[in-house]
């Protein structure tokens, strides 16, 4: 099987192609979806769901003990906008989820792989970039950050080498400057500096 559902609610992807609808409900046409890839404990997810009932998002991480902790508050709030997989990144941005599907994709402190035999692990890749481009609806949005001032340099030139985003101030993602990852959190008490990025899909 490509897909199954623990007890707790949390859908599993494995390495082979499924179809988003195949695994969750899908939203009613026309409405705005969100993505936080790479989604930790959820602060950001929980935080955007309970704020906006209308939007259909989804919260997506490898480690199955921070789905589990976000599937928990899913089920304790009430929250049957926010939808929790377990899943490599690369699998469910090029595998399952459809063309045009999405609004924003949050990539909020992803780990930098500061180490030189470790940089081939990034989430950051013009192979990606096209992959965002393909989920993103016309005008969607990547929304980015990072404390670390190489993978940010490095963001900057993979985005604009892909030629597929338009680099924007950070009015379009204004509506979640306050919500913070606990990454981010974690990051600005130890007195560092938390970059954002937004670009828009061409």
């Amino acid at each position: 099987m490509t897909a199954k559902k623990q007890v707790d609610g949390i859908v599993m992807l494995h390495n082979l192609y499924t179809r988003l609808e195949n695994v969750l409900p899908m939203p009613e046409p026309g409405a705005c979806v969100e993505l936080d890839l790479g989604c930790g404990d959820g602060e950001f997810a929980l935080a955007l769901a309970e704020r906006r009932p209308d939007v259909y998002v989804i919260a997506a991480d490898m480690l199955l003990g921070r789905v589990r902790k976000v599937q928990k508050r899913v089920l304790r709030d009430g929250l049957s906008n926010l939808h929790v997989l377990k899943t490599e990144s690369r699998v469910l941005i090029s595998r399952t989820i459809p063309d045009a599907f999405v609004d924003r994709v949050h990539l909020l402190c992803p780990d930098p792989w500061p180490k030189a035999k470790h940089r081939c692990h990034r989430l950051i890749t013009s192979d990606i970039m096209m992959q965002f481009a393909r989920i993103l609806k016309p005008d969607g949005v990547f929304h980015f950050s990072t404390d670390n001032a190489e993978y940010l340099e490095i963001a900057d030139k993979t985005v604009a080498g892909s030629g597929l985003f338009a680099p924007s101030d950070l009015s379009l993602t204004a509506d979640v400057a306050d919500i913070k990852t606990g990454f981010e959190l974690l990051w600005e008490s130890e007195g560092k500096t938390v970059t954002h990025r937004a670009w828009r899909k061409l």
